[in-house]
């Protein structure tokens, strides 16, 4: 069963590509919108941001253009939001040298659904490498007890693929749990796929707790999904079971295998559920409905509330639930990352209880 590290400095580490999201107010769409809110983000940050907001130690491993003010306003993000950042400055080369990632979203509305535009030419994080980090201190001096990564990173190039392999490889050393979320995207994959999926299959053999959808791991790792068509999510799940009960197979080491179920009722609506396998132990939430203000970041919300749960120690039948409501939680805000209270904010958005608390 999954054990933790102990005197470990810091509780969940994640290699990541930082960069900015722009949302139009109002849910207005991007084209039509002439006001915009700007956010620091990226899917691994996101995940940290349970932990970090409810008083664990987070870190994200990163690199940043030397003397740009967007790098200093995504730092300063992520001071506000309890996130400690290790990385190289990269100098910028010029006007058309390096920058930072931007997401360009809407949140849709009713029957418009969100729009997302990724503007990630020239982007700095493509450049991470091990040679710019101390592994060694990391993983073996300071400690971690969970290494997160995501298929976004690891497929962002050819560096940044090279990057988790040795990251995960390290950690895997030191005795460090990692948590792999597949995160398929079909852009990133495109004229890779012998290299992505020798690299994807890598990390999923050593991973302790192995995260994605049926497209992910149909895509990902080659496994066969839940057939296509119908939109009774809860009809599917001996499908995502049998589903993951192959991953198992194929993939012995994990613990933890997890998915999560969305069935869009419209922008504002969707029916949410997850399933978990710990060992042999099955754990469900079947879908039920949510209402939503921005979708973007709920599936993050989700691993971030997992790994939350596992870190503190929580009875693994709550596991599935903190993670359901704080993947709930990241759609009731305009960020894409869910930012607790405490606890019992957590507990009272699974409960359904929306009631003021004075």
């Amino acid at each position: 069963m999954l054990k933790l590290r102990e005197n470990s400095k810091y509780d969940l580490v994640c290699p990541t590509s930082m960069g900015v999201r722009i949302t139009p107010a109002n849910r207005l769409p991007v084209h039509t919108s002439h006001m915009f809110e700007l956010q620091a983000t990226s899917a691994e940050s996101n995940v940290l941001n349970v932990s970090a907001s409810l008083g664990l130690k987070t870190k994200v491993l990163t690199t940043f253009v030397q003397d740009s003010p967007i790098a200093q306003f995504i730092k300063a993000e992520l001071r506000f939001r309890n996130i400690e950042y290790e990385g190289p400055e990269v100098p910028q080369g010029g006007a058309w040298g390096y920058r930072h990632q931007f997401n360009i979203a809407d949140s849709g509305f009713g029957s418009r659904g969100p729009r997302v535009w990724n503007d990630r030419s020239g982007e700095v994080g493509r450049t991470l490498k091990a040679e710019d980090f101390d592994l060694h201190r990391i993983f073996e001096v300071e400690g971690v007890k969970i290494l997160h990564l995501s298929g976004l990173i690891a497929a962002l190039s050819h560096e940044t693929t090279q990057f988790c392999l040795d990251v995960a490889r390290a950690a895997k050393k030191s005795g460090t749990l990692i948590s792999f979320d597949l995160n398929y995207r079909a852009s990133f994959w495109k004229g890779r796929e012998a290299e992505l999926s020798a690299a994807f299959s890598e990390i999923a053999s050593v991973a302790d707790v192995l995260i994605g959808n049926e497209e992910d791991f149909q895509l990902c790792l080659g496994m066969k999904g839940p057939e296509a068509g119908g939109k009774d999510l809860s009809k599917k799940m001996e499908q995502f079971k049998q589903m993951i009960g192959e991953v198992k197979k194929a993939y012995p080491n994990a613990q933890v295998y997890a998915t999560t179920l969305r069935e869009v009722i419209s922008a504002n609506e969707h029916n949410w559920g997850a399933l978990v396998r710990v060992g042999d132990e099955w754990y469900e939430e079947l879908p039920r409905p949510i209402q939503v203000m921005d979708r973007i970041g709920g599936g993050d919300g989700f691993v971030a509330g997992l790994l939350y749960s596992i870190l503190t120690e929580k009875p693994q039948e709550d596991w599935i639930k903190f993670g359901w409501a704080t993947g709930v939680l990241a759609t009731t805000v305009t960020t894409d990352y869910s930012t607790p209270a405490d606890e019992d904010q957590i507990w009272s958005v699974y409960k359904g209880n929306a009631r003021v608390k004075r």
